[in-house]
């Protein structure tokens, strides 16, 4: 037998797959003709200002360009999907359009799914691991598509990391089994139990999905290498940028990734009940499948589109001050955000359930006390859809019975973590901006990029970095007025035009930001990122009496002056916002009291 599978293996590596890799590079090859010879469209047709001044060809060209990378499969629809937030890179207009890009991929057979999910079990049946599992899928990715189910009730008790033994990554499934078996049987004083609903969403990955996409990798990487020769095109350091996609890829293929992201940003957030994850089931995950919690809620883009009513403010303040969180305490950042990946949904703490949480918290339970969940969500799913003015009043009543969101992220198979130096790099470049020195902000750019001898003009870079820092130091006393997204997107502008090329964490850690403020500004055209910032730098402050300021700020260059200075400036700012506004309150008052209406 041991033979065999190695004669099988020596066959697949070393025939079969340089064959059908051959044979993919002539079907991208197909694919992609048209676009190379239509590439001269892009020098034709005005200028439209509105498509941020792209000729009328360049735009008919990338839409062309969409149609064929979605022909040409799931490695494509990534590659557009991760281009698409790379505007330090592409042009404006092109990630736009990209971002807009479909999955056209056919759904994968129910026999697949059945005979993973049952792998995945050691050999159990699908009657014997579900209650109800409805074969239509929810929805289909590029590498995986996902079902709704309702697991059977020994299999959905779900415990803490802690008390699996040291080698439970190692057990066979059947080993898993017998453990929860067991674990279940030991008295409730004993143990610490995590209950998860048996509702779920099930992941299952596309068949020969990972065989595609290292082939289509390999083809990638050949071109990268060709195009690296070219003089003009050295500064965006190709090879480098598909090694990063291909590594994207690959922790997506590989569900287990997920669910101890998952894991991860459960623990971060289990004392912050406005932001939470899906609870996964760590211990059946494996490479091809995944099983978490199933979230009963209405995607965000639902309220994008409706109107969020009495709650817009706050659903954009929670998922800004999660981000936040994240990138500042966690150095743990959803590398996906988007609104197809945020949901909301509302929880009613009523003063009985307030004194619950109390409890659950110092037992170590932090959102089992939430009521009412499901309650709001159905009643909104109930309201006629196109009827705004009754979608407006569930929302309304909603809000007047006590009922408050919650912000759901799933899909957390990306996240972004700074390394040492980039974090140091990050800290640098924060130093000069908190400074307001746009002058050496730019120069940290160019000195830390990949290649600054690639750098186009880099005084002049360095220079318009100033321009633009000082007119936001005109208004620091007004923040709120400025659009960091706008701010970010000049920024971006200019890396591409100077050939400044941004490390990968940087990249998608601005992209984050410009996409959340966006959908926080469609909610809260007020919204004021560096507001949503001060809880945070407060709670820091908190942190041990005070020692989380000395311990966050000790190695920041300048001994942390420049952060407590930041601080104080956002405190100035707010208190004398606050002063502003009570003394319009008062004027008011007075202004009725001495002029009544008649």
């Amino acid at each position: 037998m041991r033979l065999q599978q190695y004669l099988e293996d020596m066959l697949e590596d070393y025939v079969l797959h340089p064959i059908l890799t051959i044979w993919r590079f002539g079907v991208l090859a197909l694919i992609f003709l048209p676009l190379i010879i239509t590439a001269p469209a892009v020098f034709m047709g005005k200028r439209i200002p509105e498509l941020h001044d792209e000729r009328s060809g360049t735009i008919w060209w990338y839409r062309l360009l969409v149609r064929h990378m979605e022909m040409a499969g799931p490695t494509f629809i990534k590659l557009s999907q991760w281009a698409a937030s790379r505007s330090d890179i592409f042009p404006k207009q092109l990630c736009t359009m990209l971002s807009k890009l479909h999955n056209q991929v056919d759904p994968h057979s129910i026999r697949h799914t059945r005979r993973t999910i049952e792998a995945a079990f050691g050999g159990r049946k699908l009657e014997d691991i579900f209650d109800e599992f409805i074969e239509t899928p929810l929805g289909i990715g590029a590498i995986a598509q996902v079902y709704r189910g309702r697991l059977k009730p020994g299999i959905a008790l779900h415990f803490e990391p802690d008390e699996q033994t040291e080698d439970a990554s190692k057990e066979s499934v059947l080993g898993k089994l017998t453990s929860v078996a067991k674990v279940t049987k030991t008295p409730p004083s004993e143990r610490k139990e995590k209950r998860l609903k048996t509702e779920v969403a099930i992941k299952v990955l596309h068949p020969k999905v990972a065989r595609t996409v290292e082939r289509d990798l390999a083809i990638m990487r050949f071109f990268a290498q060709l195009i690296h020769r070219i003089p003009g095109m050295r500064w965006i350091s190709l090879p480098d940028q598909v090694a990063m996609f291909g590594e994207m890829m690959r922790e997506q293929l590989d569900l287990r990734i997920e669910a101890r992201n998952l894991e991860t940003f459960q623990r971060n957030f289990r004392d912050r009940y406005t932001v939470t994850f899906p609870t996964p089931l760590i211990q059946f995950a494996t490479k091809e499948m995944l099983i978490e919690e199933f979230v009963d809620a209405l995607p965000l883009k639902t309220y994008l589109q409706n109107g969020a009513g009495p709650f817009d403010l706050k659903i954009a303040d929670i998922g800004l001050d999660g981000f936040l969180r994240m990138l500042i305490f966690d150095n743990f950042v959803h590398a996906d955000l988007h609104p197809g990946n945020i949901f909301v949904r509302f929880y009613n703490p009523s003063a009985n359930n307030f004194f619950k949480q109390i409890i659950a918290r110092i037992r170590g339970g932090a959102h089992e006390s939430m009521s009412h969940v499901d309650e709001a969500t159905m009643r909104l799913r109930a309201v006629p859809k196109g009827d705004k003015e009754a979608w407006e009043q569930e929302l309304e009543d909603l809000y007047n019975e006590g009922f408050r969101p919650q912000v759901v992220f799933i899909d957390a198979g990306l996240v972004s973590e700074l390394s040492d130096k980039n974090r140091r790099d990050f800290l640098d470049l924060f130093h000069a901006l908190a400074e307001f020195d746009g002058y050496r902000a730019g120069e940290l750019m160019i000195e830390r990029c990949r290649s600054p001898q690639s750098v186009l003009d880099g005084e002049r870079f360095a220079l318009r970095m100033q321009k633009l820092i000082m007119s936001v130091k005109s208004t620091a006393m007004s923040l709120g007025k400025i659009k960091i997204a706008e701010l970010l997107s000049e920024v971006m502008h200019m890396v591409r035009t100077h050939h400044v090329p941004m490390e990968g964490d940087f990249a998608n850690v601005v992209i984050s930001i410009l996409i959340l403020e966006g959908i926080g500004r469609q909610l809260n055209p007020n919204i004021d990122l560096f507001k949503t910032a001060l809880p945070i730098l407060r709670q820091l402050g908190r942190q041990d009496g005070g020692r989380g300021v000395v311990e966050g700020v000790r190695d920041l260059p300048g001994g942390g002056g420049w952060w407590i200075k930041m601080w104080f400036l956002l405190e100035a700012r707010q208190w004398a916002h606050e002063t502003i506004e009570s003394t319009t309150t008062v004027d008011r008052h007075l202004d009725v009291l001495l002029h009544p209406a008649i």
